[in-house]
């Protein structure tokens, strides 16, 4: 038996499936996992998940995945794990890297936390709730998982993440997902140190998307970032049609003829944004 509290005290086959699990390192299970290593039928080993998540030996994270939760939280039966854990597991072994908001939580580009773990995949995959964590993944292609990096969780645990500067694209390409413009001009305030601009500007040219490269080029424009020579590339991407600098607000503002932009947050809203 593995000693624990009383309700959690574990018959062979569940100290088998435990101890197997921990000597390989991994806290996260799903039913082929336990048919494997208890041999059971995948009717008694759906039966046997439910006991074990029953008896708080484990959490039900989502149909046919769950976690161990670690004997040193006592009764406790509900353990989340890192939902960055999580949603790395959500998607074990398919193609992902965390992004927009969580991205640039991770890089430091936030001030506030991120209620909802954002994931892009080329797969389609229906949101996730899991003890209250909203996951929401975003569809991509598969000609557009460039630009990423390993983030360590733990000493042990590492997920995929897009790197400092494809997050800032995401963040212009897709504003909505991150809290608006507004945040990711600052993000790209605060870390404008670190950026590496000729990465950025590369980065934008290979995603090939209009909107994206005029809201970057404006704001590097705008902030005395980069280069001529990196604003002229970008201005190449310009498309004809106008676009919202901001498309989570409403249409207002000026035009910038140069940038093809409707300005609908004020330029001193942008100028007082980096200096808070």
């Amino acid at each position: 038996m593995i000693k624990g509290n009383s309700f959690k005290t574990l018959g062979p086959q569940a100290a088998r499936l435990v101890t197997t699990l921990h000597e390989r390192g991994r806290c996260f299970f799903r039913l082929e996992d336990v048919r494997a290593i208890t041999e059971l039928s995948a009717a008694s080993a759906r039966s046997f998940a439910r006991k074990l998540v029953d008896r708080g030996v484990a959490t039900r994270l989502k149909a046919g995945l769950f976690v161990l939760v670690p004997y040193e939280l006592g009764r406790e039966r509900q353990y989340m794990a890192n939902p960055l854990l999580v949603a790395r597991e959500i998607l074990r072994g398919r193609k992902y890297y965390l992004s927009h908001g969580t991205a640039m939580e991770i890089h430091g580009l936030l001030t506030q936390p991120q209620l909802v773990v954002t994931i892009s995949t080329p797969l389609v995959q229906r949101p996730v709730t899991a003890l209250g964590v909203q996951f929401r993944f975003v569809r991509c292609q598969r000609q557009h998982l460039f630009g990423l990096t390993h983030h360590w969780v733990t000493k042990q645990e590492r997920v995929c993440v897009s790197d400092l500067e494809r997050t800032l694209l995401d963040g212009l390409k897709a504003p909505r997902l991150c809290g608006g413009v507004t945040e990711v001009a600052k993000g790209l305030w605060m870390r404008r140190g670190d950026i590496q601009v000729d990465r950025l500007v590369g980065y934008t040219k290979r995603l090939g998307v209009g909107a994206a490269a005029q809201r970057l080029g404006f704001l590097l424009e705008t902030y005395e970032l980069g280069t001529s020579r990196h604003r002229e590339s970008l201005l190449r991407m310009v498309t004809r049609a106008y676009v919202r600098l901001d498309p989570v607000l409403p249409a207002g503002g000026k035009f910038l003829r140069r940038w093809r932009l409707q300005l609908n947050i004020p330029m001193e809203e942008l100028r007082a944004a980096v200096q808070t």
